[in-house]
């Protein structure tokens, strides 16, 4: 990215400085206000389950039950498989460098950043290589100059300029203000123009921005397929954090980002409950003081068989969408639905322990001399991969350096289909193991834009992944747990001043 002004870094270190000081106010606020809620329950152990279960308590103070449900695998999306004596990324992998929640999380867990091992991209046409990047930077620069004029050095500019609107969430949550929508939310990061990037497809943007239609085929598209599996007609809020993800200083979790889930629900001291949550409802007991209390029966189905709890707050931490969830709701009026419009796109993830097959990639270059890590492709009619990728173990060893392409190794490809042996014998000289995984994703982004899922679905009653249908990323679920967790606390000791205030880039601006 383009180097920022002394101005905009000194405002980022203030606000990374001022996530340590977030808990400080919250546990406060927590332990001044009377009436806590007695027990609240998360629904998901992702990474927005558990960080949501980790900010409900810094809201609520020490007195109050959080009980997460998860019937698979703590981390959700995030997740690993072993190969061999090395675990691998499956899901969510790269970290931008801005996502304050992100590297919050990991300084206050204790958990170090994996160790970087350089890594060079090269784009494939379905038949040979048509960019390979180089070592050196100048040439690389010269190359796109070239080409492509100044188009890349102007998206780096026009994606900085969204990352700087984008900047200003931290600050808003860090002087805890929410939001009850996902609209109200972006209006108040970027204004108009963010809801209009989430109406109209990030082409259209970058095309009306200027940029040309062959740096869209040649660059845009095969960002867009590597990250979210679809084309430049998704839409260009979520096309921006793509082109973000594809930028330099990218970094990971040491162990697996996984790692990030399970620190923050020890650190939320939540109880884990392994079940699946069947149905919720409403229920109204007597209180005390001999009027009524409503509460939420959450019903679940474990190892024990079924059971039900009450609870004075939910948060849903997963995607209420087919094929991710089927979790119902009686008694509730309006009736919120089992399932939201839109579906979520496939993607499968499959790791190769082998030997490549170079003349898959129509290069005559010598196997020991293809230092090559990530190919992108573009979008050619009947190619069935979207990237192919030598990847590194999530723990890197001591002595660690990535083998040519000359040595069997581990290669990830990202295909909105699995793989067949035939495909598999296309790119692969041998193999000894490959490891499938398949995966709803991130939603499959449409323009034009429909009206994303309430943060609110009742009272009480939180979702989360809401926020997917503007962008599906690690902090954009970080920034969504904070952001519910500080609604579910205003609403309930109805602090209407910190919900959807207006302006508030212009009213804090001075503050920092």
């Amino acid at each position: 990215m383009s180097t920022m002004n002394p101005g905009a870094l000194s405002l980022r270190a203030l606000l990374i400085l001022g996530l340590w000081h977030t808990g400080k106010r919250s546990l406060a606020s927590a332990r001044e206000l009377q009436d806590q809620p007695k027990k609240i329950a998360v629904v998901g152990a992702g990474i927005g389950g558990t960080a949501a279960a980790y900010y409900l308590r810094q809201e609520f103070g020490a007195g109050v039950k959080i009980d997460v449900f998860e019937p698979g695998a703590i981390g959700g999306r995030l997740a690993t498989v072993k190969i061999g004596d090395y675990e691998y990324e499956t899901g969510g992998s790269v970290i931008h460098p801005l996502n304050l929640h992100m590297k919050h999380f990991i300084e206050k867990l204790g958990i170090p950043p994996r160790k970087d091992v350089p890594s060079k991209m090269a784009i494939f046409d379905g038949k040979e290589l048509t960019f390979e990047e180089s070592d050196w930077f100048i040439v690389n620069f010269l190359r796109m100059l070239w080409r492509y004029g100044f188009n890349f050095l102007r998206m780096q500019m026009w994606v900085e300029s969204i990352l700087d609107k984008f900047m200003r969430i931290y600050q808003y949550q860090q002087y805890g203000y929410s939001f009850s929508s996902v609209e109200r939310l972006l209006h108040a990061m970027g204004g108009d123009s963010f809801l209009t990037l989430v109406n109209q497809t990030v082409e259209e943007t970058m095309i009306s921005e200027g940029f040309s239609q062959i740096f869209l085929n040649d660059i845009v598209e095969p960002i867009m397929r590597v990250n979210y599996g679809q084309s430049v007609r998704i839409n260009g809020f979520v096309g921006a954090v793509s082109l973000a993800g594809a930028d330099s200083g990218l970094w990971a979790v040491d162990g697996g980002n996984k790692r990030v889930c399970s620190g923050l629900l020890y650190h939320s001291k939540s109880e884990l409950i392994p079940a699946r949550v069947t149905s919720i409802s409403v229920k109204v007991r007597p209180s005390k003081s001999g009027s009524t209390a409503s509460f939420y029966e959450v019903n679940y189905v474990g190892e024990s068989g079924s059971a039900h709890s009450l609870y004075d707050i939910v948060v849903i931490a997963t995607p209420l969408h087919q094929g991710k969830s089927d979790i119902t709701f009686s008694g509730f009026s309006p009736p919120i639905p089992s399932h939201y419009l839109g579906g979520y796109h496939q993607t499968v993830s499959t790791l190769v322990h082998g030997l490549l097959n170079m003349s898959y990639l129509g290069t005559t270059e010598p196997a020991s001399e293809f230092t090559v890590s990530d190919v992108l492709t573009t979008d050619s009619k009947g190619y069935v991969i979207h990237s192919l990728s030598s990847i590194d173990p999530v723990h890197i060893p001591k002595g660690y350096k990535r083998p040519p392409a000359s040595q069997t190794k581990v290669w990830k490809m990202f295909s909105p289909q699995p793989l067949s042996q035939e495909q598999l014998r296309d790119m692969f000289l041998s193999w000894d193991s490959v490891s499938e995984t398949r995966w709803l994703a991130y939603p499959s982004y449409r323009p034009p834009h429909r009206k994303t899922p309430p943060f609110i679905l009742h009272n009480r009653l939180y979702y989360l992944n809401a926020v997917e249908w503007a962008a599906s990323a690690m902090e954009m679920s970080a920034i969504s747990a904070r952001n519910v967790a500080l609604l579910a606390h205003h609403r309930w000791h109805q602090q209407v001043s910190k919900i959807d205030q207006e302006d508030l880039h212009t009213r804090l601006r001075g503050e920092l």
